[in-house]
């Protein structure tokens, strides 16, 4: 391995320590690598969230170890009097950006297709999408492969510039100092990223394995020990901790959510996540902390234990909006200890709830019978070695070996349906075989014909219900405000399918609807106007005209959000509020009793006063309404957004409209509709999360998990922040 020229490499390092002013040349200052990197992080913090967000990930870019494809990149770039040009290589080098043009630092479209891709520093993505879409094959793109690593060595060389440009003076010695990390320190530093991203326990690092990786990798390395990695995970969620702290004092609400659930060794957690709107409109979700639970206490200790969370991240009981649970203990399923104790709303997560309804309706005993019948047939397939190479033969002679056997699952009723489809879908071979082998009907029984019927009877209502667990997993249908027109949906479409059913779907049905009814409180005028999900749902511009409701309660609900707004402006001072300030010429022109004409009022072209045309047309009725009135009559009768809107996008381009609106909007629509994200909550498999944090030691599950969805979270903030201050600098 050749040695790098000791000459270029001072000078890198000088460029890093203080970039060149205007073409000049750099002027090191080597006592500033001299001063440590961490007091300054420990005792001088950012006066702005952006900034403190942006000093926790700073990456530790090793320009000097970047490996031997950089150093003959910059030895073939080297001048004749020593000085390298590798620093300013053009990064289009490769002749793949011939097909594209650069958005920003993070995106990439194709000129072919002006489709836009995520660019990490690598031609890699771009290259396979040339050839997948548009067949631009290897005869232009093979000569692409050689330079790769070095084209990314040199991108990250020049990122690595970038970032010391932009340095502020709080953060400037930290940078300095990473310029310099020695590389070991940088491959520790990945392997804690590694465990924290991609949640493996901290006993990887003593796996044979993983050993031998690093060990052929880098040689002199000295793998850390658990020990040694628990220590840098503490100080890394401290100080994660920290800035996340600060970002959760700028929200407006906070919405609490409680998910329960289980550890291989059958122990029991809660994780207590933190959801709201922040003043961009962006939908935040971080969590505080994860811990054991212990069966037997209830909701009080949970009240005890958000309340003691709460404190340590400095956040009051009048932050919290509400708390959303997915609870598996039937004592925490009762809301009234939080609302007495704490004053907050309990609400229990829809995917849990859902599945109560569907449990219920399943439970006709016809319909179990044919499941238990059809999860036999299902298993045999599956165990018996014989029978399954039959059915697949049978699928290969058709050219159909994609259909395949699903079993499913009790606490996830979605595999439910998929059972029962992929048995309709194979009914003809299982039956086929079933008869062929007499010995598997021994081992088996055979579903008769009226459960075969039943489950093809069955399979519509349970499908009408999955389409509506799709819309809610789509991205702007996140919010609670998506969930009451679902539910009113699937009680209306599955009312439908009763006309021409059996008896028994017949009963599936009325189950299923009553359910339905009950929990939600559809039939229950007074419940139904308490409900956040039916506020949230006017809240949102796409069902805000609440098609779903009566007349008479659509008009309830209209006063019922008036006179939350007035309780909201009530509360604020006006010379602070945010979302309204009185105009400069407004007056208190209504006397105490709000129908009589003052003699203040505002007088005509010709000198007369306005209230003559009372007399004729009759009081203004916009004179005496509150401005905040004004505007949640004029959000009424805007007009409806499409489906696919984003209401948060929707809200961030409106707000200055309907300031007082918005701000109720921000702290309805911030409230979920899972208690997780919905893409878990309504799968049909366990998902990466669920399966590897089940195998975590108690000792570091919590800072493992908090690091696992806050760095990242914050991390895409500030990305955020910085492309949004790029594009106004850009404007001006």
């Amino acid at each position: 391995m050749a040695d790098v020229n000791p000459k270029r490499a001072s000078q890198f390092l000088q460029k890093c320590i203080k970039p060149e002013d205007n073409g000049g040349d750099a002027q090191p200052k080597e006592e500033v690598l001299e001063e440590p990197s961490l007091p300054v992080i420990t005792q001088s913090y950012p006066q702005t969230v952006q900034e403190e967000i942006s000093m926790v990930f700073n990456t530790y870019n090793m320009a000097a170890n970047l490996g031997p494809a950089s150093r003959r990149k910059r030895e073939k770039g080297a001048n004749h009097d020593g000085t390298s040009t590798s620093l300013y290589v053009d990064r289009r080098k490769s002749k793949v950006w011939n097909y594209y043009t650069k958005l920003g630092d993070a995106y990439v479209e194709c000129n072919v297709c002006k489709k836009q891709l995520s660019f990490h520093n690598s031609t890699t993505t771009m290259r396979e999408h040339l050839v997948r879409k548009h067949s631009i094959r290897d005869t232009l793109l093979s000569q692409l492969k050689d330079d790769q690593a070095s084209e990314s060595d040199c991108m990250a060389q020049e990122n690595m510039i970038k970032r010391s440009r932009q340095m502020t003076p709080e953060n400037y010695l930290y940078h300095a100092a990473s310029c310099s990390e020695p590389r070991t320190d940088v491959i520790l530093e990945l392997v804690l990223e590694m465990i924290f991203r991609d949640l493996h326990p901290l006993s990887v690092v003593k796996d044979k394995g993983f050993g031998l990786l690093i060990g052929y990798l880098e040689p002199n390395f000295t793998l850390p020990s658990p020990i040694q990695l628990s220590s840098m995970l503490w100080h890394r969620y401290n100080v994660v901790k920290q800035h996340l702290e600060r970002y959760l004092q700028t929200a407006q609400s906070i919405v609490i959510c409680v998910e329960f659930w289980v550890s291989q060794p059958n122990q029991t957690y809660l994780t207590i996540t933190a959801n709201f709107i922040d003043g961009e409109w962006r939908r935040a979700r971080c969590i505080l902390e994860t811990q054991p639970v212990h069966e037997t206490k209830g909701e009080g200790d949970l009240g005890e234990k958000l309340f003691s969370i709460l404190t340590e991240f400095g956040l009051s009981n009048k932050s919290i909006f509400c708390v959303m649970h997915d609870s598996l203990q039937n004592t925490v399923m009762n809301s009234q200890p939080l609302k007495r104790a704490y004053g907050w709303t309990s609400l229990c997560c829809a995917a849990h709830t859902l599945h109560l309804c569907i449990k219920a309706g399943l439970e006709v005993e016809q319909v179990q019978e044919a499941l238990t019948a059809a999860r036999g047939i299902v298993s045999y397939f599956q165990q018996d070695a014989k029978a399954t190479c039959s059915l697949n033969s049978k699928l290969e002679a058709i050219n159909k070996t994609k259909l395949k056997l699903v079993m499913d699952v009790g606490s996830r009723w979605i595999t439910t349906i998929e059972m029962c489809e992929s048995l309709l879908d194979l009914k003809w071979a299982i039956m086929s075989l079933l008869e062929e082998h007499p010995k598997g009907t021994l081992a088996v029984q055979n579903l008769a014909d009226h459960q075969w019927k039943l489950l093809q009877d069955l399979v519509p209502v349970m499908r009408t219900i999955k389409i509506a667990t799709s819309f809610l997993r789509e991205e702007q249908n996140i919010s609670i405000s998506s969930l009451m027109p679902c539910i009113h949906g699937i009680v209306a479409a599955i009312g439908q399918q009763l006309e021409e059913s059996s008896d028994v779907i017949k009963m599936v049905v009325g189950n299923i609807r009553s359910e339905l009814m009950q929990r939600w409180s559809i039939s229950e005028d007074e419940k139904v106007l308490e409900s956040p999900a039916i506020i949230a749902s006017f809240l949102d511009p796409r069902f805000k005209e609440m098609r779903f409701l009566s007349p008479n309660l659509r008009s309830e609900l209209h006063k019922r959000v008036k006179n939350m707004l007035s309780e909201v402006f009530n509360h604020q001072s006006p010379p602070s509020t945010q979302f309204w300030v009185p105009n400069s010429d407004y007056k208190a022109e209504v006397g105490e009793a709000g129908g009589q004409l003052s003699a203040h009022k505002d007088r005509g072209p010709n000198g007369q006063s306005q209230s003559m045309y009372d007399i004729l047309l009759g009081k203004d009725p916009t004179e005496s309404m509150p401005e905040i009135h004004q505007q949640l009559e004029n959000y009424i009768v805007e007009p409806l957004c499409k489906r696919s809107t984003n209401p948060l996008d929707w809200w961030k381009t409106n707000e200055h409209r309907f300031p007082a609106v918005a701000r109720l909007g921000r702290q309805y629509l911030a409230i979920p509709a899972t208690v997780v994200l919905p893409d878990q909550a309504f799968a049909a498999n366990e998902s990466t999360l669920e399966h590897r944090r089940a195998v975590l030691t108690p000792e570091n599950l919590d800072q493992i998990l908090f690091l696992h969805q806050n760095f990242d979270f914050l991390e895409s903030m500030r990305n955020s922040n910085e492309m949004r201050g790029r594009n106004l600098h850009a404007q001006y």
